[in-house]
Order: C-alpha cells, then structure tokens, then sequence
C-alpha cells in the first residue's frame, strides 16, 4: 500500500506535501496527478502490483494476501467503553495554516477533477468516483471521509488501550493514503462500524481491494481481529489470488 503515497499528491492548494517512501510501480499500476479524469483513484491501484524498495525503513516486503491475514493477530473483540470522541477528529492536517482539515484535505487529494477552494477551505466544483459503490460525485458535500477501518472496531480491537495520542493519529492519519478514504456519504453509512464479516462494498470488482487495505491497514496499526473477521477476509482471499499487501507500521 506504499505505493499508494505516490497518488496522494493535494492538489493545487498550497497543502503540506507528505513525506514520500521510495517505490517502484509495475507499469499497469503507474500513478498520475488526480486532477485528471481519466486516472483511476489512489484505491484503484494497489495492493497486487505494489513493491517497496529495498531497505525503505519500516516497510514490509509484499505479502500475499493469504499470508498477511495469517499475520492479523486473533482475538475477541470489547466494545464496552468506546466513545467516539476518543478519536480526536478532525484535526487540522498536515497544513494547520491552510483553512483545511484533515477531511477536506482528504477530499481535495483524492478527487479526480479538483474542485476550487475558497476561503475556509469551502470547496466548490470538482468530482471524485467512490470507490465502495463504483458513483461519480460531483458534490463534495454529499462525500464522507471513511476510516476505513471504522473507530468503534479500532476501539474493539486494540491490543493493548492506545493513548489519546494514538488514537487521534490513526483518526487523522495521512502518512498512509488507505487509513482514510472519501466515499460516498450513502456507501459510508451503510457501512457504519462494520468489518467484512458484516459488510462488504456493493462494487463486487472493489473487492479484493477492500480485502487488502483492510487487512494492511490492520498490520499498519497492529490491531486484532476477531475469527469471524478472518474468515470472512480469507474468503475474500480465495477469489484474490493476485492481490498482496504491502504496509508501513505506523510509529
């Protein structure tokens, strides 16, 4: 999923440019500018092409997807005592100075047409596809910016408590572009706080794509899953012979 960095340059607002790891892309999976209409989105090209380069600090080599499902530490899950606002969200992004949050900020890096920005950071114009139904939208009011894994199952499947500090990272984390995700605002909420053992995109072809950021984004912030979650991601796996994860652990 490293290579996944390379889609997420922000668009023309002057925003923050995230620290780049080295990676080489396979030519069926080479990244363009998002402002183009004709670019797949930053989801469309990952997990099966992906290689990090040798040595890259803290990113682990390909995994088939198989392999990195086994790797997802198995438990039962504790809701009792989650809040949502546990997860500071949202901050204010990698540029505090820009007028722009976490989630605009998201927004604006992955929308395929960008839209224009106007003083605190109201966005008008533009179009992005939603990854989870396959829609195209043209209003960013009517977009929501997924975790894609949802707070209250981080909440369930934290190893060990996180600190609020923690938890506010992952709630805003843009060092990986697969923490957060902007979809429709109808396909998130469908979703809410499920994991794939409940709820899987309605875009069937999504689908070994949703298996691997899921399971990498797990990895990357080594957290659980429950036996019905590793069933229902190695089902997903059977049909996604080709797909492999690659991740970066989160400090």
């Amino acid at each position: 999923m490293i290579n996944n960095l390379l889609r997420r340059g922000l668009p023309a607002l002057a925003l923050a440019a995230l620290p780049l790891l080295t990676t080489t892309v396979l030519p069926a999976a080479a990244s363009t500018p998002p402002a183009k209409a004709s670019s797949p989105t930053q989801h469309d090209l990952v997990h099966s092409t992906a290689v990090a380069a040798p040595g890259a600090a803290g990113v682990r080599a390909p995994l088939p997807l198989f392999e990195a499902i086994d790797r997802l530490p198995v438990a039962v899950e504790h809701r009792e005592g989650y809040k949502r606002d546990l997860y500071k969200h949202w901050n204010k992004g990698l540029n505090s100075g820009d007028g722009c949050d976490t989630r605009r900020e998201v927004i604006l890096a992955e929308a395929v047409t960008a839209p224009q920005v106007a003083a605190g950071c109201k966005l008008t114009g533009g179009s992005w596809r939603s990854p989870y139904d396959n829609l195209s939208v043209i209003d960013a009011g009517r977009l929501d910016v997924d975790h894609f894994v949802p707070l209250a199952e981080v909440f369930d499947s934290e190893r060990t408590p996180w600190s609020a500090a923690r938890r506010e990272a992952y709630a805003n984390d843009q060092a990986s572009p697969d923490t957060l995700i902007a979809v429709s605002a109808a396909s998130n909420r469908s979703k809410s706080d499920k994991d794939p053992a409940e709820w899987l995109p309605s875009d069937g072809s999504y689908h070994c794509t949703y298996a691997a950021t899921w399971v990498g984004t797990k990895l990357r912030w080594n957290l659980a899953a429950d036996e019905n979650e590793v069933q229902a991601l190695l089902g997903l796996a059977e049909d996604c012979p080709n797909t492999t994860v690659v991740y970066e652990s989160a400090p």
